[in-house]
């Protein structure tokens, strides 16, 4: 037998149902061991049943995981953030001036899409975030003078505090475990008129949890949506999609369940239908832009 042959017979043996199971558990080993950052693992219908498997752990709220926020992604975009950097650019040109960022971490989008836009003078930005990143982004507002940036840990309260006319979500939302956005406008008082999306796990097939380690022995349950179910149920509340883009910087690999793995996540930019007709941001819904300006 050619060594093509062994290596294909060995794989079949070892992906084959009767190993399934010893495989799994290997795998959930590996996935809960050290240096596995970014790692899934699991299929679930709830954030309890997800949790249930893991080790009790703080999650997102330790300081353990504050310096890559503070010290990388406070400094620098990435390609998936120029999407949003040009949409919001745009809505601050229609005169938004105030900014509800879900997940925000310590305002790394405030300061890292602030090197490329010309931020409102009159600039409100709320990060809702868990009280050690509240904590530690308060303490650095302080220190860089960013009185436009303020941090909340109750959702609710900034949703219903004031008026956010843009919603921000960055590769954050699927961690909370009741903050589908159709479900979110559906509470608010007043809704966005812009919602921009990002590093959002989305793909074909049917909703799960699973779960994901996300360093300094934390992890996390994570949801994943269909992504036309999810597109939808924000539409219905009135918005029209206006641009969507894949992020091929993440990808989720669920080890032995390829059905529920997928190897892009998405971005996307939904703007409230207005019934003026005339109206800037009616004109930008008719024509959703697939492509972005080599200078912002």
């Amino acid at each position: 037998m050619s060594l093509y042959g062994v290596i294909h017979a060995a794989r079949g043996i070892v992906n084959s149902p009767m190993l399934r199971p010893a495989r799994l558990r290997w795998e959930e080993k590996q996935f809960l061991g050290p240096g596995n950052l970014g790692a899934y693992f699991g299929v679930y219908g709830t954030f309890g049943e997800a949790r249930a498997r893991l080790p009790q752990n703080p999650g997102f709220d330790t300081a353990a995981l504050a310096p890559e926020y503070v010290n990388v992604r406070t400094q620098r975009v990435f390609e998936y953030d120029y999407p949003m950097i040009r949409w919001l650019e745009r809505a601050f040109q229609a005169g938004a001036t105030s900014v509800l960022d879900i997940g925000g971490s310590v305002g790394v989008h405030f300061y890292s899409y602030g090197k490329y836009l010309r931020m409102p003078a009159r600039l409100n930005w709320r990060v809702v975030e868990v009280p050690e990143m509240v904590s530690i982004g308060q303490a650095l507002a302080t220190k860089s003078g960013a009185v436009a940036l303020s941090f909340s840990t109750d959702l609710a309260e900034a949703m219903s505090s004031a008026r956010r006319e843009i919603w921000i979500s960055a590769g954050a939302i699927q961690y909370f475990e009741d903050a589908h956005p159709a479900r979110l406008l559906e509470q608010c008082r007043t809704r966005p008129t812009h919602i921009l999306l990002n590093k959002l796990p989305l793909y074909d097939g049917e909703d799960f949890v699973t779960t994901q380690s996300i360093g300094e022995g934390s992890f996390s349950p994570v949801h994943v949506y269909n992504k036309t179910d999810f597109i939808r149920s924000i539409e219905r509340m009135g918005y029209v999609l206006c641009d969507g883009w894949d992020v091929h910087e993440r990808a989720m690999h669920i080890p032995c369940d390829p059905e529920h793995s997928f190897s892009a996540f998405s971005g996307l930019y939904f703007l409230r239908h207005s019934r003026g007709g005339d109206s800037n941001e009616n004109r930008w819904a008719a024509r959703p832009a697939t492509t972005f300006p080599t200078s912002l």
